[in-house]
């Protein structure tokens, strides 16, 4: 029999209300156990709560929802008590003493939601994206997900892969017949319109980006003044900003939301040649991976030594002797504000661009590969001439189809993901 868990489900007390969750097939009992009787189903009722001694733990509102209809699919309750932290340990512990409960496990509620039904896969990881977003985009698009936007296309893409199956499994069994012993004329134009749909989702900006934020990495060589716009793209003074070459010895990462849109801004050791120092040759060779990592480059250097693509940055506009920059995108001064306006609101019109539009659903790294299985089994499928191995060919695009929605799957891949969520959830 499957346990029964409980948690507070509410942020940290102390708060006006802690809500504590019980799931399993004990919920029933665990609520008789502390209010003395099992209330009317699907009402809040007042009820005092007690401990297994008699003693008041708190005058609370109680809730029975019995399963299967409930966000995990048991039979659930709920306590809404006042949201001290005695009160919150109490409960937990009276909780504790009740023959079959236990304290749940991160994400153990969802993952209950999940294994009996009521979220698919696809529609979890969009949960879990939710419960983290800090911006605008990634609450939108987290909503999208876990709302089943992705699900519900995975489901549509499903049923009419499982149509050219059938298709092509009455040539197999009925060759014979002269009325199904070829494919309909139409067979490859509906692959083919599937697998179109399949590459316009592949094409889309990955979640990856606007879950971490679009990066956008300030390099060029020691002096240029990278540690000072750092500090104000973030705002804070979170790099040490000194005349001296080298102070800054490695990649320094924060995340910055600009209207809704999230970014990770990293400050690099300055770029030269030669140096006699280990240390500081070890923080160069991180800044030019962190190079290779970005979406996108401030380059504070001298015009045209920038890595492709990046901006030109003329840095320290304000200050006298500094080398002019013929063509640079921004001519800034981090200390005074000029220009800053201006290159983050530009930041922010390219970020747009690359990261998901508002409300749209994005796939992550496994979602990513799931579809693009798929979509290279449907094109294997279009090459063959055996219709064996048409068939196989869609059948490996239904198995990437219900793995990406998690109806096949590793227990450690559902480790990870639930690992993610709060204690609680």
């Amino acid at each position: 029999m499957t346990d029964t868990i409980f948690a507070l489900s509410s942020g940290a007390p102390p708060a006006a209300i802690a809500v504590v969750r019980i799931s399993g097939p004990a919920a029933g009992a665990a609520l008789a156990a502390l209010v003395g009787r099992v209330p009317p189903e699907r009402r809040a009722v007042a009820a005092t709560l007690r401990n297994g001694a008699g003693e008041v733990l708190d005058r609370a509102l109680v809730l029975w929802l019995p399963g299967p209809g409930t966000a995990t699919g048991e039979d659930t309750a709920e306590l809404h008590l006042h949201g001290g932290r005695a009160v919150v340990a109490a409960v937990s512990a009276a909780l504790a003493a009740v023959p079959g409960l236990r304290a749940a496990e991160p994400g153990e509620f969802t993952r209950r939601a999940f294994a009996n039904g009521r979220i698919d896969l696809a529609e979890a990881e969009g949960l879990a994206d939710l419960l983290s977003a800090e911006t605008e985009l990634q609450r939108r698009s987290a909503i999208a997900m876990a709302g089943g936007a992705l699900s519900r296309r995975v489901e549509d893409w499903r049923e009419r892969l499982l149509s050219l199956s059938a298709s092509v499994e009455a040539v197999l069994d009925f060759a014979d017949e002269d009325d199904v012993a070829t494919l309909p004329a139409d067979f490859l134009t509906r692959i083919d319109a599937l697998r179109a749909e399949l590459a316009a989702w592949l094409a889309r900006p990955r979640a990856e980006v606007l879950r971490e934020g679009f990066r956008v990495v300030i390099a060029g060589p020691p002096n240029a003044g990278k540690s000072t716009l750092f500090n104000a793209l973030v705002q804070d003074e979170a790099a040490i900003a000194t005349p001296i070459a080298g102070t800054t010895r490695d990649v320094l990462t924060r995340p910055v939301g600009y209207d809704g849109v999230p970014f990770l801004f990293a400050d690099t050791a300055g770029l030269h040649d030669a140096t006699d120092d280990v240390v500081e040759a070890i923080g160069i060779e991180r800044a030019l991976e962190a190079l290779d990592r970005a979406d996108l480059v401030l380059w504070l250097g001298p015009e045209g030594q920038g890595p492709a693509g990046a901006w030109e940055i003329a840095a320290q506009c304000d200050r006298a002797g500094v080398p002019p920059k013929l063509h640079p995108r921004h001519r800034i001064s981090a200390v005074t504000g000029l220009g800053m306006a201006e290159l983050i609101a530009d930041l922010v019109a390219t970020a747009r661009q690359a990261l998901p539009k508002p409300g749209e659903a994005a796939l992550n790294e496994r979602q990513h590969h799931m579809l693009r299985d798929a979509a290279r089994a449907l094109h294997s499928a279009e090459d063959e001439g055996d219709p064996l191995l048409v068939a196989e060919s869609l059948r490996l695009a239904r198995v990437s189809f219900d793995g990406l929605l998690g109806r096949t799957t590793t227990e450690d891949m559902l480790d990870a993901l639930f690992g993610r969520f709060c204690i609680g959830k």
